[in-house]
């Protein structure tokens, strides 16, 4: 046994020295101390061994095991050094750092910033208001009771009974006339919730909501800045028209359509041959909603808007999939 012994720790010696990297280094180990290494299975042979001389021989072998693994560490951690030394030789600290590169402005906050900048050098002024909000503030000031049949155009997310994600930002407008006294004019964007999912509709979107209220203010002021904005946007030879239409918190109501940008009006499968695409409500302000706010509606008239911002997107870059905003592709993003 003790001749074996020193032979297989010579033997172990001689394949340490000509290891040259880790992985020979491993096959070392492997050999030698592994579970079916020569040193290993030593020990399974003493009981072949008288018993007398079994304590002796096994911690022969114990001490030639932990030798040959604290060479095999000594040597990784050499190689691990040597490794090292290589790499920093190869870095020239003196070449210029890589630059990471850089986002983009997401295609609904361009259009967003775009749309607050439009109106905002108009004279109105930005508000803000909870997604998290009261029925009373989202349905039953904007003239839409329990039992009104236009809750049904909204399919919304109830927390509570009184409680729900807001579904339009046209809160913030009751908000609003509950502080401030006529003359008032704002636009509200931000994030509102319906449950509907397809192509053209996501559970959450971006929407902009606007009104003017004062003193002798009529359709004709709806009209200008209505049309102004639409030339802004979309150019000055955008055709526009006034469509009527229903709204709860607006009589009258229209809707606002534009030539469509893809086939310049000729018809087409995205305005389904058309020539005209709908892109926003609007309308004169309901007496009933000024009362709800304690404005006299026969001493004070205004107009509301609303519009998503990201149906804006799709018109002004021609995207057919609403979708596409909320997947973080970078390769769609990049383009913008």
């Amino acid at each position: 046994m003790k001749e074996k012994l020193e032979h297989l720790s010579a033997e172990a010696e001689r394949a340490l020295s000509t290891a040259e990297d880790r992985n020979q280094l491993m096959q070392v180990r492997s050999q030698f101390l592994g579970r079916k290494g020569k040193l290993t299975l030593l020990i399974r042979q003493l009981g072949t061994l008288p018993e007398q001389e079994r304590p002796l021989a096994g911690q022969l072998i114990n001490q030639a095991k932990n030798s040959l693994a604290d060479k095999i560490d000594h040597r990784l951690a050499a190689i691990k050094e040597k490794e090292e030394n290589q790499q920093q030789e190869t870095l020239d600290p003196t070449l210029p750092g890589r630059r990471l590169p850089r986002g983009s402005t997401h295609p609904v906050t361009h259009v967003n910033d775009e749309i607050t900048g439009i109106f905002t050098a108009m004279g109105f002024q930005i508000a803000e208001g909870p997604e998290v909000e009261l029925d009373f503030y989202n349905f039953e000031a904007l003239n839409m009771p329990p039992d009104h049949p236009a809750r049904d155009m909204h399919d919304t997310f109830y927390i509570t009974e009184d409680v729900l994600l807001r579904t339009h930002t046209s809160p913030v407008q009751i908000r609003t006339m509950e502080k401030h006294k006529p003359p008032v004019s704002i636009i509200a964007p931000g994030r509102v919730y319906r449950r509907d999912s397809d192509i053209s509709h996501t559970p959450m979107f971006h929407q902009i909501e606007g009104f003017m209220v004062g003193e002798d203010i009529s359709f004709s002021h709806l009209k200008g800045v209505l049309t102004a904005f639409v030339h802004h946007m979309f150019g000055a030879d955008c055709a526009i028209r006034f469509r009527p239409s229903f709204f709860p918190f607006t009589e009258p109501s229209a809707e606002i359509d534009i030539q469509c940008v893809i086939c310049a009006g000729k018809g087409c499968r995205v305005c389904s041959g058309s020539g005209w695409l709908e892109i926003l409500g609007s309308g004169m302000v309901h007496p009933a909603v000024f009362k709800m706010v304690g404005y006299d509606p026969e001493q004070v008239s205004g107009f509301a808007f609303g519009m998503g911002i990201e149906r804006i997107a799709m018109l002004k870059y021609g995207i057919d999939d609403i979708r596409l905003f909320f997947e973080n592709d970078v390769r769609f993003l990049d383009q913008f």
